[in-house]
């Protein structure tokens, strides 16, 4: 059984991948802020944590370890969004999307990384976003920390080539979550995020010698 390890595994994106994994066999711990009661399986672990918080990661990997020692799939999906121009945004509003978005990533995978190099077929997914490559108004530090992880992330994969580590960004332009809640527009407007969990698991079933470096999907009619 192969084992995983999604954060903001709950919601969205990352409950759709966490589902996908469930599917096809994987026990998948899933790390959220809150848990959610409704969504359970005999194969899934729910843990309560901050990710913008290095203590929340590290109370993690401490429960991880007292049960697991290999990871094969980590999925660094958490993350938030507070729009706001650069200039104009507020007061702690850089460093609460930093932190979520990036450092959380950053630390995750240095947590686990001694135990994903035990796997036989390890992967590391980073959930960065179509604001990783472009930036729009509104964006202000999200799209900094986006591209930032996609940085990071480029930097892993060549660091990782030679420990046969495969490394992924997703890029996902506007995805139905609770994030666009409320809106107008109408449901096909948006990629499903069940799309999203497809491509993963896809890039997952590829041969040891190819990697998918870069997972870009939007809607058809484009983003946002």
């Amino acid at each position: 059984m192969r084992i995983a390890v999604v954060s903001g595994g709950t919601k969205g994106i990352g409950r759709a991948i966490s589902e996908k994994l469930l599917q096809n066999g994987c026990k998948v711990y899933v790390i959220a802020r809150t848990n959610d009661n409704e969504f359970t399986h005999e194969n899934l672990i729910q843990y309560t944590a901050d990710f913008s918080l290095k203590s929340g990661i590290s109370s993690f990997t401490e429960f991880l370890f007292s049960h697991e020692s290999v990871v094969d799939i980590l999925v660094n999906n958490v993350g938030v969004f507070i729009p706001g121009k650069l200039m104009e945004e507020g007061d702690g509003s850089f460093e609460k999307q930093i932190n979520t978005n990036l450092a959380s990533t950053y630390h995750l995978t240095r947590h686990t990384f001694d135990a994903i190099k035990k796997s036989d077929k390890p992967y590391i997914f980073n959930i960065c976003s179509t604001a990783s490559i472009t930036p729009y108004l509104n964006g202000g530090s999200y799209c900094v920390s986006k591209y930032a992880q996609l940085g990071f992330t480029k930097v892993l994969r060549e660091e990782l080539k030679e420990e046969g580590i495969k490394v992924s960004a997703v890029l996902p332009g506007a995805t139905l979550t609770n994030s666009w809640a409320g809106t107008d527009l109408p449901k096909e407007r948006f990629s499903d995020p069940e799309s999203i969990a497809d491509l993963v698991w896809l890039a997952y079933q590829l041969p040891d010698t190819t990697v998918m470096e870069e997972i870009i999907l939007r809607p058809l009619s484009g983003d946002i």
